[in-house]
């Protein structure tokens, strides 16, 4: 039993909810596979959940070749999702190519490449 429950406070999922948005926290990814809440006033901030929602609305799956990540997305959301996830400005990205439904996503090394992919794949399961 935690603390605020033994003094008799009511402390729901719907409390928390409010408590967050009124806090302006969005969840961003922390770089070790996981995500973390912070608060929306930076720019990157709020990239990162433009880039959460749209990755994980319209990626079908993620795989590698060496050091290009392959993306695949729906039909026609590929340009979105590429545009959503440039703006995050990765380190040791070299650039991205999206077509309709497929972003390649060039890599500096290959486990530059092997840690992206299982960060994505990651994504996907949320």
């Amino acid at each position: 039993m935690n603390m605020l429950s033994e003094q008799g406070y009511n402390v729901t999922q719907a409390t928390i909810s409010r408590d967050i948005n009124y806090l302006r926290l969005v969840k961003i990814p922390n770089g070790a596979g996981s995500c973390k809440y912070a608060e929306t006033g930076g720019e990157s901030t709020v990239n990162s959940a433009r880039f959460l929602n749209m990755f994980s609305d319209n990626v079908a799956s993620v795989s590698r070749g060496q050091n290009i990540v392959c993306v695949k997305c729906l039909t026609g959301m590929a340009q979105a999702v590429c545009a959503s996830f440039d703006k995050l400005d990765w380190d040791n990205i070299v650039g991205t190519l999206a077509g309709e439904d497929t972003i390649f996503v060039l890599c500096r090394t290959d486990g530059d490449a092997q840690k992206l992919t299982e960060e994505m794949q990651k994504l996907l399961i949320r």
